[in-house]
C-alpha cells in the first residue's frame, strides 16, 4: 500500500469523480483509475460503488477513509519532524468566523514576505469545530476567542477587543451622548446564528444588566450584520475590527458607556502534537503583528485599563 494510493483514493471520495480527481492531481485518468484498482485488489474489497454520475463509498470504503487520513497525517508529520529548516513546510492555521476575513489577511501577507517558501493552510470554523480540528492534530495553531472548553490545549492573550454597537445612520440613539446597555432594551436585535458564539456571548453580556436582546433575525456573517442593520432592521454588537474595514456610511459605529464590553482574542495549539520550527516562527509572527497592528489600534478606540470590560466570548 502507498501513500499516493491513499491520497488519490481521498481525492475522488472527496471530489465524487475519477476524473476531477486526475484534474486535481495533475495526473491522467487512467493513472489515478490504476492507483485505485490496485488499492482495492490489495484490500481484497471495492472501496466504490461506480454510478452514472458520481463514485460513491461502498462500506468498506467508508471504513477506509478515516484510517487513510489519518496514516497521510502521519505521514506529513513525520516529514515535518524530518525536514525542520526553519523556512519551509507547511504552517495549518484556523480562526473563527469573526476573526478570520479580518485579522489573517494582513498578518498572513506580512509572514509570506518573511517566509516566501512556506505554505500556510487556513481553515475557518466555528469554535467547536476548531477546538476538534485542533485536539486532533489537524491545525497547527488556532486564534479564537474566550471562554471555551478547550481541554489539553494551551493558550495564550493576543488582545482585548472592544464590542462596538452599530446603528443605521441617522437613528435615534446618535442624539444620545452616552448609550448604555439598558438604552437598547427595547431595540430589535440583529445576531449571528447559534453555532457562532458571539451569539451566545453577546446575550450573555445582556442578561447581566437583567434584559433579553429582541432577535428578529439571525445570520451567518458579520457583513450580513451590517447590511441588515443599514436597511434599519435593527442593531448589533460587533467585535472593533470588523468596524475598521467598513466605510460605508448607511452605519455608524459608537461605543457602549462603561463598562465598555469586550472580548478577550487569544492563540491556541496543542502541546501534544509536534511543533515545527515553522510553526514556532508563525507563532512569534502572530504575535509582533498584533502588537503592533491590534494593539494600537485598541489604544485609539480608548480602552484602558481604568474602565473594566465585561468579557464575552468570540
Amino acid at each position: 500500500m502507498e501513500l499516493d494510493q491513499l491520497q488519490h483514493f481521498i481525492r475522488v471520495a472527496e471530489l465524487g469523480s475519477i476524473t476531477r480527481a486526475a484534474v486535481a492531481a495533475g495526473l491522467s485518468q487512467p493513472a489515478v483509475s490504476r492507483a485505485l484498482a490496485r488499492l482495492e485488489e490489495e484490500l481484497g474489497q471495492p472501496l466504490f460503488e461506480r454510478q452514472s454520475r458520481r463514485m460513491v463509498l461502498t462500506e468498506a470504503g467508508a471504513a477506509v477513509m478515516g484510517t487513510a487520513r489519518e496514516m497521510l497525517l502521519l505521514a506529513d508529520n513525520l516529514r515535518e519532524q524530518v525536514v525542520d529548516d526553519g523556512a519551509t513546510g507547511r504552517v495549518r492555521v484556523a480562526a473563527i468566523p469573526t476573526i478570520a476575513p479580518y485579522l489573517l489577511p494582513p498578518l498572513l501577507k506580512g509572514f509570506r514576505a518573511e517566509f516566501p517558501h512556506a505554505r500556510v493552510v487556513v481553515h475557518e470554523e466555528t469554535t467547536d469545530g476548531l477546538l476538534v480540528r485542533l485536539r486532533d492534530g489537524e491545525v497547527d495553531v488556532a486564534i479564537l476567542a474566550e471562554p471555551f472548553e478547550g481541554r489539553y490545549l494551551d493558550h495564550e492573550r493576543l488582545f482585548e477587543e472592544e464590542l462596538l454597537l452599530v446603528t443605521a445612520a441617522g437613528h435615534p440613539l446618535q442624539a444620545k451622548p452616552r448609550v448604555r446597555l439598558a438604552d437598547l432594551q427595547e431595540l430589535p436585535f440583529i445576531l449571528l446564528g447559534e453555532a457562532h458564539c458571539l451569539t451566545a456571548s453577546v446575550v450573555s453580556l445582556c442578561q447581566q444588566t437583567e434584559f433579553h436582546p429582541v432577535s428578529i433575525e439571525q445570520t451567518s456573517q458579520i457583513a450580513s450584520i451590517q447590511e441588515l442593520v443599514a436597511l434599519d432592521h435593527g442593531v448589533s454588537l460587533i467585535p472593533a475590527m470588523a468596524r475598521d474595514r467598513d466605510t460605508d456610511p448607511a452605519r455608524t459605529y459608537r461605543s457602549i458607556a462603561p463598562p465598555r464590553p469586550s472580548r478577550t482574542v487569544v492563540m491556541a495549539w496543542n502541546p501534544y502534537r509536534h511543533r515545527s520550527r515553522l510553526v514556532a516562527a508563525f507563532m512569534d509572527h502572530v504575535r509582533r503583528s498584533v502588537t503592533d497592528r491590534v494593539g494600537a489600534s485598541a489604544g485609539r478606540r480608548g480602552l484602558s485599563s481604568d474602565e473594566p470590560n465585561p468579557r464575552t466570548g468570540c
